[in-house]
């Protein structure tokens, strides 16, 4: 079987484990280095980008996470979990002690954060991602504003107007996965699906 582990510091990580369960994979939470070993994937949730940077660094995850990136493991990462998978961000969180979060980094992109808006400015639009049409969940949603030429875009939103080329929203850079959206909340198993055959190597 299957297992996938889901970062489980912070943000939505039930609704990671339950999609992930419903398609038969062993989905376990990660909270220690020692949940890492023996994964054969790992997803990073939606929640906050900055908390999450934080939370990884004092549990001790952060280094072994990046390790992990760098040798092949296959990571999805949704909302801040795109942010956590970027090389650089445009717009860091700073801290009180004037320290800009860090990201685990692996895709070759630059993210904005709340790139869509607020809590209130939350949206849903109908995506293609890898010949499935669905409702995907924007909230408080990053965009991918500048990709390598070794990322490959995979879904995009319209600009709000002609002077705004189409939105990145998900992406791939060979064993990485990320999304703006929200997949686990929409009840739609498309993307877990995906990444659960990139974790098999059928994908």
């Amino acid at each position: 079987m299957t297992r996938i582990g889901v970062l489980a510091l912070q943000g939505d990580f039930r609704e990671h484990l339950q999609a992930l369960i419903r398609l038969g994979a062993a989905a376990l939470p990660v909270r220690t280095p020692q949940d890492l070993e023996h994964l054969d994937g790992l997803v990073i949730p939606g929640g906050e980008s900055s908390v999450i940077d934080r939370l990884s660094r004092n549990y001790g995850l952060a280094e072994p996470i990046r390790t992990l990136i760098s040798s092949g493991l296959p990571v999805y990462g949704s909302c801040a979990g795109m942010i956590m998978l970027a090389d650089q961000i445009e717009n860091p969180a700073i801290s009180a002690t004037g320290q800009a979060q860090r990201s685990f980094g692996g895709i070759d992109m630059t993210v904005r954060r709340n790139a869509f808006g607020r809590q209130v400015d939350s949206f849903e639009s109908v995506l293609e991602f890898a010949g499935h049409s669905f409702e995907a969940v924007f909230i408080r949603a990053p965009e991918a504003v500048q990709v390598g030429p070794a990322v490959q875009v995979l879904s995009t939103v319209p600009g709000q107007n002609r002077a705004v080329h189409d939105r990145i929203v998900a992406v791939r850079q060979e064993n990485l996965l990320a999304t703006s959206f929200h997949p686990e909340v929409t009840g739609s198993n498309a993307i877990h699906e995906f990444f659960i055959h990139m974790t098999q190597g059928d994908a």
